[in-house]
């Protein structure tokens, strides 16, 4: 049981939420625009604010990993990458409104097939502060209201990010379509996903502990963003990849390891693994990448230390990689749909007969053929920001942009016709 005064303060939020909700599809596609163009202004006005909160985080997070204090930590250039992907939204098309399809049927009646907003969702996630302004710019490019209850490691900085989303929402009367969670109490975490009738949506980011909260406690539809345990497999059919195999490996674990697109584990054909995992042991323990191998891989990698069971289940978002050798691209896909999170996988392959039968034989939410995992994003894919990356399959799947939170609803308008 929560305690009541934090049911009491969740409710409050969400009535006022949805209350929001109604004057937001007033709103029509111009005003959506200018208002991202107005938070993007505020956010960069607002970044010496935004750092001494984040700076105040920082330290706090002191005994983090050094891979969650990168998840956290902002700089200038992070901010700015902030309100950029905000501006990039509010150039997007404005889903609300599109036609999906549209006939005239026999009887005269002409039917359309609108998207419309999903209504209020709330947003559950940890760690990353970004999170707070894509996630308030998707939902108001697509109509919604949204709740944002960040984690406790980046309160100060989503309190700063929120003060300067509020003070573009505030002139036009918005302020409540954009809700904040200001506490890191996790008992508000039970009391939101209950509100059924208030909040239409859940969409949870964070690891296995929030993700197991939210769908033990939620009475609403929740569409998962769970853990990035992702895979580069290597093909043995490589000709004339070799350095390529190399460079695709060390970027996508050590570019950025506490990010859920970063790799987790290395497959590699045994026909190959002679040849390549030498080279690409050496790139990994030069960026400073632990190497966890199988009884195989550890003859060829130097400085390995010996793989257990639970490595290859593992989210490390660290400088860690599982390495394991198999004897065909079946072993390796059957490895992943055993030990994988349906997030993102990579195989490099110079054969598109390999290439075609690992994406039907890997059941992810993307599938990268000779490119690294970390292009699994949302602003990568071209949607300006993401809300998250789904490992669900309804209703939507990968990235998710601001199309992705709409519904549809059907528009019939008839001249007098009546069934009989």
């Amino acid at each position: 049981m929560t305690p009541p005064e934090v049911d009491a303060a969740c409710r409050a939020i969400a009535e006022r939420t949805r209350a929001a909700r109604t004057t937001l599809a007033e709103t029509t596609p111009a005003d959506r625009t200018a208002a991202l163009r107005a938070i993007a202004a505020e956010i960069r006005a607002a970044t010496p604010d935004i750092l001494r909160a984040n700076a105040e985080d920082v330290r706090d997070g002191a005994t983090l990993s050094p891979a969650l204090i990168d998840r956290l930590r902002l700089d200038a250039t992070r901010v700015e990458a902030m309100a950029a992907a905000v501006d990039q939204i509010a150039s997007q098309p404005d889903p609300v409104g599109e036609i999906a399809e549209g006939r005239v049927l026999p009887n005269g009646i002409r039917l359309e097939k609108r998207r419309v907003p999903i209504g209020v969702i709330v947003i559950i996630y940890e760690s990353r502060p970004n999170v707070t302004s894509d996630a308030a710019a998707l939902c108001l490019r697509s109509g919604n209201a949204v709740i944002l209850r960040g984690g406790k490691e980046t309160i100060r900085t989503n309190r700063a990010i929120v003060a300067a989303i509020h003070r573009a929402l505030d002139p036009r009367g918005l302020r409540d379509a954009i809700a904040f969670v200001d506490t890191p109490d996790r008992a508000a975490i039970a009391s939101l996903v209950r509100l059924r009738g208030l909040i239409d949506l859940c969409i949870p980011r964070g690891g296995p502990g929030l993700i197991a909260a939210v769908a033990e406690s939620a009475l609403i539809p929740v569409i998962k963003h769970d853990a990035g345990n992702c895979h580069v497999y290597i093909d043995k059919h490589i000709d004339g990849l070799r350095e390529t195999a190399v460079s695709i490996v060390v970027n996508a674990k050590a570019h950025r390891p506490g990010v859920c697109n970063a790799a987790e584990t290395l497959v590699v054909h045994r026909d190959i693994a002679p040849e390549i995992l030498p080279p690409i042991g050496a790139a990994l323990r030069a960026a400073g990448v632990e190497l966890r191998a199988d009884p195989a891989a550890l003859a060829l990698l130097p400085g390995a230390i010996p793989a257990t069971e639970a490595d290859w289940g593992t989210e490390y978002l660290d400088l860690i990689l599982a390495v394991r050798i198999v004897d065909s691209l079946d072993d390796a896909a059957a490895h992943i749909r055993a030990h994988g999170s349906n997030h993102t996988e990579a195989i490099i392959t110079s054969s598109v007969a390999s290439a075609e039968r690992f994406t039907r034989l890997v059941d992810s939410a993307s599938v990268m053929v000779n490119c690294s995992t970390r292009f699994a994003d949302g602003g990568e894919y071209g949607l300006g920001a993401e809300i998250g990356i789904s490992t669900d399959k309804l209703h939507a799947r990968g990235p998710m942009g601001a199309r992705d939170l709409t519904t549809f609803q059907w528009i019939a308008t008839g001249s007098g016709q009546i069934r009989r």
